[in-house]
């Protein structure tokens, strides 16, 4: 029988995702049966497929530029298991904030090998990141490096970030080096050359590279290349002031498939791709070979993962649509909201069934907004059904709230079978665990 349109994206998809007897599996597992047992909504992730993905970027760059290092951008997807997963692999990390770098730690990541990143770290997080002996601080402003100089008691790791100017191909909201964004120090006008001149003096500092982060969900090699020739001209301009570069960090922003349009490069074409560049950059440039960092979070992780929801109302309003209801919503997704993000979706138990039906998924929040895919074709529903979004695994946990006093779904792990979960549910108590009863007392008493 030819495969529908939706079984060929599940198995285009994800690595350990199949439909066997028109149901969907994923790590082995039947997700009309994990839905059964844990609930929904639910966050299923597939340990085996984000640790081939992680272990293939590590092989091809220690193969094609052996001085670097992978770090997983916590934001994407952070918990304990996900840093457990990925340090024995030779990961290190990129955090943004003191409750990632805790995370992190608590996952057994490698001190030494996490890169403190962020635009407004505060004082108590510079603090805290200083005394767990934090690798490296991604400077984004004076601000932070006087509270860096404060707080170190010997020379601590430094790199800048920098905005080298490179329109990257994706959504406004999530491109970082525009003229006006931000983050980073810009190249253009000069003021990264000068606040690098003025690091060079504090006692506690000690400036190892540069750092550029060019957006995220980007497909095509040329942004990187146009960033790596942008990166090594200022290293050549720092180089003829006395300054060495000895690290370079070029951020991720690596494409995942979340609807047929989207064609991502593999991890060999991405990581290789950009260090056969940077390999020929530095060498026209007479340059020095700098460490070289990448920092791709969404690519490890987020086919790696699927969310499954209940449908509940389904509502025909004549002559325009037809709302299915689903049990999540903006709470646990809100990147519809945010960045227009589109998915795409099977029915768990009749996953390669004719499409025969156009749906709007509406998300159970008091949002007219809470509309998590706005015109899908699928078979009939009818409440009860199994609903399975693709390509959840980053950005959704991260990201979800309890908006309407909704839960944060749980994440399960699914491998060979077997299911596990790597973040437990939460209750209603939890709901209310730091709600406070007023209780007044005068003031400084």
């Amino acid at each position: 029988m030819k495969k529908s349109n939706a079984a060929a994206t599940a198995e285009m998809c994800f690595g350990e995702l199949k439909i066997e007897n028109h149901r969907l599996k994923i790590g082995g597992c039947d997700a009309a049966e994990l839905a059964k047992k844990y609930g929904t909504p639910l966050y299923v992730f597939d340990v085996n497929y984000a640790v081939k993905t992680a272990a293939a970027y590590v092989d091809v760059l220690k193969r094609e530029y052996p001085d670097s290092t992978v770090c997983y951008a916590s934001k994407a997807f952070c918990c304990t298991a996900i840093y457990n997963l990925l340090a024995p692999l030779g990961l290190g990390a990129d955090v943004v904030s003191g409750g990632e770098l805790y995370t992190a730690l608590k996952g057994g990541m490698d001190p030494q090998k996490i890169y403190f990143h962020g635009n407004n770290k505060s004082e108590a997080e510079v603090e805290y990141a200083v005394k767990s002996g934090v690798g490296y601080f991604v400077v984004d402003s004076l601000y932070e490096l006087e509270l860096i100089e404060k707080h170190a008691k010997k020379k601590q790791n430094v790199l800048f970030r920098v905005n080298p100017g490179v329109e990257a191909h994706t959504h406004r909201f999530i491109q970082t080096t525009t003229p006006d964004s931000k983050f980073g120090f810009s190249i253009a006008d000069g003021t990264a050359e000068n606040v690098i001149l003025s690091a060079l003096k504090y006692k506690n500092i000690n400036f190892v590279g540069i750092a550029c982060h060019i957006g995220s969900q980007i497909f095509e090699p040329q942004s990187f290349e146009i960033a790596i020739d942008k990166m090594t001209d200022f290293i050549v301009r720092l180089n003829s002031l006395g300054v060495t570069v000895e690290q370079l960090d070029l951020g991720g922003g690596f494409g995942v498939h979340y609807i047929d349009e989207d064609k991502p490069l593999t991890s060999e074409q991405y990581m290789a791709n950009s260090a056969r560049y940077l390999a020929a950059a530095v060498q026209s440039r007479g340059i020095k070979k700098p460490h070289l960092i990448f920092e791709p979070g969404r690519s490890i992780v987020g086919e790696a993962g699927i969310t499954l929801y209940t449908v509940g109302a389904i509502k025909t309003i004549k002559d325009l649509k037809t709302y299915a209801a689903v049990d999540g919503g903006m709470f646990e997704n809100p990147r519809v909201s945010l960045y227009d993000a589109r998915y795409t979706a099977v029915v768990a138990t009749k996953a390669d069934a004719e499409r025969d039906t156009l749906y709007s998924i509406a998300g159970k929040c008091c949002e007219s907004g809470d509309i998590l895919i706005d015109g899908i074709m699928l078979p009939k529903l009818t409440g009860g059904d199994i609903l399975a979004t693709f390509t959840t695994g980053a950005y959704h946990y991260s990201m979800a709230s309890n908006y309407n006093r909704n839960f944060v779904p749980p994440v399960i792990a699914v491998k060979d079978g077997k299911s596990a979960y790597m973040v437990k549910p939460q209750t209603y108590e939890d709901l209310v665990r730091n709600d406070a009863i007023l209780e007044f007392s005068e003031d400084g008493k």
